[in-house]
C-alpha cells in the first residue's frame, strides 16, 4: 500500500524509522520503508541497522546524486502506489501521522501536503537564524496554505500516488542545492496536478547553525543565478529574481550591489546573533545575486 522514502546525508534516521514501524505495524498496513544515503561518510553504521528490521531497506549511493535525483532514485525502488516523501531531520508531531494520511488513501488523492512545524524550544544563539527562519518563513497555517495551493509546498511530509512522481520526477539536472523543489510543484502546477492540504505535522528538527545556514543560502542563490541563466527557471516565478529585475529597470542594481559588499559583515553580525533580522537576511540574498549578476 504505502512505500515510505527518507533520503539521508549524513543523518542518523534510525529513531524516525523506529517510529515509523511502530505506527504502520499498529495500523496493521503494507509497507515498506526505504532509506538512501547519498554518498554520505558518518551515521553508515547507525543506519545500517535499518537492513536488519522488516519491510526496511537501506542503500548508500556511490555517488552523490542530489537530493532530487536521489528521490527520483529511491521510487524506482519502491513497489507500492503511494510514496510517502519525508525528511531524516524531522519527527512525526503525534502518533496518528501515518493514520491521518492511510486514511486519505480511499479518497484517491493525487498530491498530499501535511505541513511542518518547528520546535518550541527556542535554541541556542548560534542557532537561532534556521529556527526564526523554519518558525516565520516555512510554517503557515492551514488557511493559509489551502489558499496558496502549490506555495509553501515542501517536497518532504508529502504523499503522491507513485505514478505521478513517475510521470513527474525531480529535476535531474540540478546537482547543488536549491529550488529543486520550486520546479517539481510548479511542474505540478502547470500540468494541472491538485495538491490537497491538510494539517499532519512533521517537526523540522533542523541543527544547522547560522554561519552553516548562511552558506547554504548563498549556495541556492548561485544556483538559482545558474539556473536562469540556462532558461531552467522562470525569473517571474521567485520573488527574489522579480525584485532584481524590478531594479535593474530603475538602474538600482549597481548601488544596491555597493551598499550590498559594504554591509555584508554588519548584517552577517546580525544574523549570527540571537535577534536575526530575516529582512536583512532577505536583503543579503538580493545583494549577494546582485553582484553574481554584475
Amino acid at each position: 500500500m504505502l512505500s515510505i522514502l527518507i533520503p539521508v546525508y549524513n543523518y542518523d534516521v534510525l529513531k524516525l524509522v523506529l517510529e515509523l514501524i511502530r505506527q504502520a505495524d499498529n495500523l496493521g498496513i503494507i509497507y515498506e520503508i526505504l532509506v538512501q544515503d547519498d554518498a554520505g561518510k558518518n551515521c553508515i553504521e547507525e543506519n545500517s541497522q535499518i537492513n536488519l528490521l522488516e519491510n526496511c531497506s537501506f542503500f548508500i549511493n556511490n555517488e552523490n546524486l542530489g537530493r532530487g535525483k536521489n528521490i527520483n532514485s529511491l521510487c524506482l525502488k519502491s513497489k507500492y502506489e503511494y510514496v510517502l516523501i519525508m525528511e531524516a531531520d524531522a519527527f512525526p508531531e503525534n502518533e496518528f501521522y501515518l493514520k491521518n494520511y492511510i486514511d486519505l488513501i480511499p479518497q484517491t488523492p493525487s498530491v498530499v501536503f501535511g505541513g511542518v512545524t518547528y520546535p518550541d524550544i527556542i535554541p541556542a544563539k548560534e542557532k537561532m537564524l534556521r529556527w526564526e527562519y523554519g518558525k516565520k518563513r516555512e510554517t503557515k497555517p492551514l488557511n493559509y496554505r489551502l489558499e496558496n495551493n502549490y506555495d509553501f509546498v515542501f517536497t518532504w511530509n508529502l504523499l503522491l500516488n507513485k505514478e505521478i512522481l513517475l510521470q513527474f520526477p525531480f529535476p535531474e539536472f540540478i546537482h547543488e542545492y536549491g529550488y529543486e523543489d520550486l520546479i517539481f510543484i510548479e511542474n505540478l502546477h502547470s500540468n494541472s496536478i491538485p495538491v490537497i492540504h491538510i494539517e499532519n505535522f512533521l517537526v523540522h528538527y533542523n541543527d544547522e547553525n547560522s554561519f552553516e545556514f548562511i552558506e547554504k543560502t548563498k549556495r541556492a542563490v548561485k544556483n538559482l543565478h545558474r539556473l536562469t541563466q540556462f532558461h531552467k527557471i522562470d525569473p517571474k516565478k521567485i520573488r527574489l529574481t522579480k525584485t532584481y529585475e524590478h531594479l535593474k529597470k530603475l538602474h538600482l542594481t549597481g548601488i544596491t550591489r555597493v551598499f550590498f559588499k559594504s554591509t555584508k559583515n554588519l548584517i552577517i553580525k546580525n544574523l549570527t546573533s540571537k535577534n536575526p533580522n530575516l529582512y536583512l537576511l532577505d536583503f543579503y540574498k538580493l545583494g549577494y545575486y546582485c553582484d553574481l549578476k554584475k
